[in-house]
Order: C-alpha cells, then structure tokens, then sequence
C-alpha cells in the first residue's frame, strides 16, 4: 500500500497489488489452478469435458477412462469437493463399477470458469482432505442455440438474454449412450446404458444491486447387463491362463438425481456483498442384481493350442438387493466485506439437513471344485468339517435425519513487503453434525511471495488442518450397519509451491512445481473394487502422504494452450500399529499431457490429445482380504485419446455463408479416437481360488479398447 500527502488535504491512495492468476473475479485461492471451458468442451475424453482435463494434471489420478471420478494426493475418489456456482453437489454413492456411470452433473456447455484445487484450499471450501472443484455457470448476453451429436449421445443447449440485461437463462439437455463403447470389452454381454440429464440456469437482475438466479438439474441414468460368456487371456509367456465363464442372470441399476438452488445476490457498494441461497439435494439408487457364472481356469500349450492343465472348475453367485435414498436440503448465508481492492473479509453459515434411507441386502457364494471358499486348506482324503460359508454378507436397514451445522470467517490482503508483492489468506471453519455429535475445527493459511525479480516468480505456502467429515459411506461398516461411534478423519497439510512464468520462442509458458506432505490420522481403512470404495467402519489408522508435482503450462502452439504434468507420490497408512504399508491409492509416478495444434496451411484443421501414464495402484488385492497378508499391484495404466476436427464455420471469422448456412455461427465436424492405441488396460481383478492349493489366481478386469467416434457440433446465431 502506498501513501501519498500533500500539504492542503490529506490523502491516501492504495494500489492495487496485482498477481498475475486467471481465476474467477476477486478470487482468493492462491492454491487453484483455472481450467478453460471451451477446452474441456473439445477435450477428447469418455468421462466427461471438465473431468477429463483434471486428469491431466499432475496431482490427479485415475485408473479408468468410464468414470468422471478422480483421486488426488493419494486420496480416494470420495475426498473431493465439486462446487456449482459456490454451491456442494454430490455425485451417486451405490456404483461400484465404472462402467455404471453416467454423466458427470457438470454441463460443459454451462461452464464459464472452472478453478480446482488440489490442497491447501482456503477455509470457505467445506470438510474434504483432498480437493476442491468449483464450476460457475456462465450468463449469456443473447439468444444462442447450441448442440452436438455424436455416435455416443448428444446435446442440446439454447441461451437467451434481454436487451436491457435483466433476464438471462441457460436450458441444456444430454443424452448419452454408452453401448457401442462398452462393446469393445471382447465379451459377449448385452449392455443397455442410458443417460440423460437436464439442467436450467436462469438469472434475474432485479435492480443493478439486487438479483435472483436459479439452477435445476434432473438426471435419470439406467444400466441394464446381460452377461453371457467372457473368456480372459492373461498368465506369463511361460503359463499362458485362459479364464472361460458362462453367465445366467442380470443387473438393472438405476439413479435419479434431483438439485434446485434458488439464489439471492445484494451488493449494496462496492465494498459488501451478501448472498443468501437455499438448496435441495435427492438422489435415488437402486442397485439390484443376480449373476451366476460357471468358469474354468486351464492352460495351453503355447505351440499346439492344446489345453494342459485345468487349474479350477467352480462357480460363484453374486446377488444384490440395495436401495438408497438420500435427501439434503439447506441454506447458507454468505457475506464478503472489501474495505479497499487489496482487502476482503469473508464470513459464511450454513445449516443442512439430511435424510439417508438405506437399505442392503448383498451376498456372494463362491465354489470352487465343489468346495465353498474361503475355506481352510486339509489334506485330501481328510474329512473337511468347515462350515460352508459365503464368501461375504452384508444386510443392514438404516435410516438417519442428521443435522450439519458450519461456519467460516476468512481474511484475505494483498501489500507490499519491502518491493516484493505479498499476499496473505487466513482463516478457519467449524463444523458439527449431530449424528456423531462431534464439532471439528479447521484452521487454514496462504501465503505467497512475489519477489521484485528480473526473473517473473511467485512462491506460494499454504496448508492447515482438513477433515473429511463422515457421511454415507464412512459411517456404514462391513455388516451394513451405520456406525454412531465415528469421527472424522483428519489431515495437517503442508504445501510449498512455485510459480516461473517465461517466454520461450517468443511465447508465454509457466512452471509450476508444488511439493507437500499430509500427516492424516483417524483414518478409516478401505477397499477399493473397480470405482467402489467401502470403508471398514472404525478409526483405527494413522498415515502420511507426500509428493512432487510439476506442470508445464503454455503455447506450445502460438495461441494455443497446452501442457504437460509429471508426478511423483508416496501414501501411507499405519493399521492397528501393525506397520506401514501403502494406502490403496498409492499413486508413486504419473505422467499426462494436453496438447492441441492446428495446421499452419489448413488453420481449420485442429487437433488436441490427451495421454496418460500411470504405474499401477495397490489396490487389487481381493475385498475383505487382509491387507498385510495380501498384496497385489494392479498393471500400470497407459492411454491416448485423440481428437481431430475440421471447423466449417469459426466465430472468430466474419461469415459469409449465405441461406440456410448464414444462421450459423459455428460447426464443426470431428472424429475421436478413443484409446487410440487399443492397450488393455486393468480396473481391478476378479478372484479365482484354486481349491486344491488354495492359491488365488488375479484375473484382470479389462477396460474398453479401441473406439472410433463421429462428432458434429453447431452453435446458431
């Protein structure tokens, strides 16, 4: 801050101390990283625009294509806020599978600014110890008509706004069917997945300081499965294994998903802002199915083709009769106070009630050699006296109304420290939920240092104490029973990062290098199956996290974004003081990249990949094994998607296409090539015990191979 006197008035001038961040207006998070909405709309990517960018960079992890779920410093898929329009959304609880997702509830086509953090986020962002999304949709000025179709699903997105600003409104409608996808798994399966989804923004500008706004959202997702027959390949050079199964039974899964938010917005000066919104949340699950299979473990001879040897003869039934119903609604106060452009002040209260009806009913038998696993090895001949047992059952009958109560206060300035730039972010939240009747206290801090350098750096320090405050999933235990008894888990952060930004061949590029450690304690211990994370229901772990991320951010093509991330993280946990082994989520070393190009002769033509390499995760020992005794790394992941397209008609032109084409003001045809090299990849294993040795073979479950997409998308005037 600057002052300035002179001798007939006394006056004070304060500059503004500028960080050079894209982000959303006033935003203070130094932690978050902005993504670009017309990216993420281009981005080739089966999981969704927005998600399928966050995964490129260099703290995000995820093993499968089909989900828009990620993991982030070694935590888990459930560790991770998402914001709409500063607002908490959920996503399903039941899927267990990727292949059961839908859609993400973000609308790419909605999205004006979308700013993620990977830890270290400031105390306005709830109790999560991993991340926070926030998306705010965008207002459009003008009548706009939008819309996509494609091999897989599509779009159709219509805008308006009046001449005198008052009134604007975003409708968007998505239809996505995944079939064609799903059948480049090489099994004989009849896959019925459909989704669809509606969403609505509308805003009213009652007065310049004064406004109403609006968001709905409705989502109906099926995944019908007939299962047939599947035969696996997997085994060494040496022992080649062919897995054959023959299916009777079926799945039929269903959610529905409900949000309205109604918004009021005053700003009666420059300096104080107040927003009041309520909210209401349901989401309505059923998952219900009954597979038998038959299968057969043997090998071939390498040469002949001939089989050899069979391994295992046996069966398994799997049955599931599971409904959930989830409804949370709300409201929060938020207030900002701005005594000058460098100074924000921020206090919020929130109040939310929560109705979970939970009903489960889940088993599974495995045979083997007419033998029910697991069972105690004897030897033959010897009279086995074992009880025949299911390999698991969880049956429980639960319904709860609790009520979350937090707060949060926060200061935020920006000063000069001598002739460097300064920048300071504290505060704390504190949070209560009557369930468990326990309060926890978050105390969170930024710093960042912008020294008066020839050289254009930015040192940033942030970090606090972040909870992952128990719902749904973290209170349910292994029996299906809700668990009063837990308690949060906890995470003390510390994050070091360092922002150069440079010019190289005449173009802005930026190197960011943040490195962090987590001491977390409290923890619940977890399986992870597929996308399915079930928590064992007790606090009785302890662990640490720690890494290096880097990212290179810039025009590798003039005018263009890209970049390229690297990785490298370690997570730990500590059971019942039995020693350290690795959480599920151990994430070690990860590359990804985001590039687009076009052609310098053919500017029309564009291009934009998106590849990632990921060493395998620790989490593909069976469920409800023992996690010293049984350890098994899952195949490291490995894949390309490229997306080329042609643009008819580009808005940044003057058009001047007449008749019927002179309406548009963008098209664009593309094709998309998923998975381009056609590498299988592994989500999890199946489990298959031979009875005689009692030795477990890991069967891979693969992911979708090779898959060519058609793409056309307009956008009228």
């Amino acid at each position: 801050m600057l002052f300035s006197q002179n001798d007939s008035v006394k006056t004070s001038d304060i500059q503004e101390v500028v960080f050079q961040k894209k982000g959303s207006p006033r935003s203070n998070d130094l932690t978050s990283v902005s993504i670009s909405a017309k990216d993420a709309k281009n981005v080739a990517s089966l999981s969704g625009g927005i998600e399928g960018l966050i995964k490129t960079l260099p703290s995000v992890n995820s093993n499968t294509e089909l989900s828009s779920q990620y993991m982030v410093r070694g935590g888990n898929y459930d560790e991770n806020l998402i914001y709409i329009n500063d607002i908490e959304i959920y996503r399903p609880f039941l899927i267990r599978n990727s292949m059961q997702e839908g859609m993400s509830i973000i609308n790419p086509d909605m999205v004006s600014t979308v700013n993620f953090s990977a830890g270290g986020f400031e105390a306005k962002y709830g109790d999560k110890m991993s991340s926070a999304l926030n998306i705010y949709y965008r207002q459009p000025e003008k009548f706009e008509l939008s819309g996509e179709a494609s091999l897989i699903g599509g779009r159709l997105t219509a805008g308006f706004g009046t001449e005198n600003k008052k009134v604007n409104a975003l409708f968007s409608a998505r239809y996505r069917n995944t079939n064609l996808v799903l059948n480049t798994l090489k099994e004989d399966t009849d896959f019925n997945p459909k989704y669809m989804d509606f969403q609505s923004y509308i805003n009213y500008h009652i007065t310049p300081k004064f406004s109403l706004s609006f968001i709905g959202y409705y989502s109906d997702n099926a995944y019908d499965m007939i299962p047939k027959q599947k035969e696996v390949d997997f085994g060494s050079l040496l022992t080649p294994l062919t897995l054959t199964v023959y299916y009777d039974g079926q799945e039929e899964d269903k959610y529905k998903n409900m949000m309205g938010t109604f918004s009021m917005n005053y700003k009666p000066s420059d300096k104080w802002r107040f927003t009041l919104d309520s909210f209401a949340y349901q989401n309505r699950e059923r998952e219900y199915y009954s597979i038998a299979s038959a299968y057969l473990l043997q090998t071939f001879d390498p040469i002949t083709g001939d089989p050899i040897t069979s391994y295992d003869v046996g069966g398994q039934i799997e049955h599931a009769r599971n409904d959930l119903q989830v409804k949370t609604y709300g409201v929060q106060f938020k207030a900002r106070f701005s005594p000058n452009i460098n100074t924000d002040i921020e206090v919020g209260l929130k109040y939310e009630k929560e109705n979970l009806q939970d009903f489960t009913n889940e088993w599974k038998l495995v045979d083997s050699i007419g033998y029910s696993t697991p069972r105690d090895f004897v030897n033959p001949g010897t009279l086995d006296a074992s009880a025949l047992d299911l390999y698991y059952s969880i049956s429980g009958k639960n319904h709860i109304e609790p009520t979350r109560i937090s707060a949060y206060a926060q200061y935020s300035t920006k000063f000069f420290l001598g002739t460097s730039k300064a920048f300071v972010n504290a505060g704390a939240r504190v949070s209560h939920w009557d369930f468990n009747d326990e309060t926890i206290f978050s105390p969170r801090a930024q710093f960042a240092l912008k020294p008066d350098w020839k050289a254009d750096m930015l040192f940033r320090l942030s970090g606090g104490v972040y909870y992952q405050a128990p719902f749904y999933k973290e209170i349910k235990d292994l029996d299906g029973n809700f668990n009063p008894n837990i308690i949060s888990q906890r995470s003390i952060q510390m994050i070091l990062a360092n922002d150069y930004e440079f010019f190289m061949y005449d173009r802005p590029f930026k190197l960011t290098t943040e490195a962090y450690y987590k001491k977390m304690d409290d923890l619940i211990p977890y399986y992870m199956d597929n996308v399915r994370v079930r928590y064992t229901g007790k606090n009785n772990s302890e662990g640490y996290a720690y890494g290096i991320d880097t990212r290179l951010f810039g025009e590798f093509v003039p005018g263009i974004d890209s970049w390229l991330s690297a990785s490298y993280a370690r997570v730990f946990e500590n059971i019942d003081d039995r020693g350290e082994l690795p959480r599920p989520t151990d994430q070690r070393f990860r590359f990804a990249l985001f590039y687009q190009d076009y052609m310098p002769r053919f500017p029309k033509m564009r291009v934009n990949l998106t590849g990632t390499y990921g060493m395998g995760l620790p989490n593909g020992a069976p469920i409800f094994s023992d996690p010293y005794e049984f350890r098994r790394n899952l195949p490291s992941y490995k894949r390309v998607d490229l997306g080329l397209s042609y643009v008819f008609i580009d808005p940044k032109e003057k058009n001047q296409a007449w008749g019927f084409w002179g309406s548009f003001e963008e098209l664009t045809l593309g094709v998309q090539v998923f998975n381009a090299f056609n590498i299988n990849n592994t989500v999890a294993n199946q489990w298959i015990t031979d009875v005689n040795t009692n030795y477990i073979y890991p069967v891979p479950v693969r992911l979708t191979g090779r898959f060519f997409n058609v793409k056309l998308e307009f956008k009228i005037k």
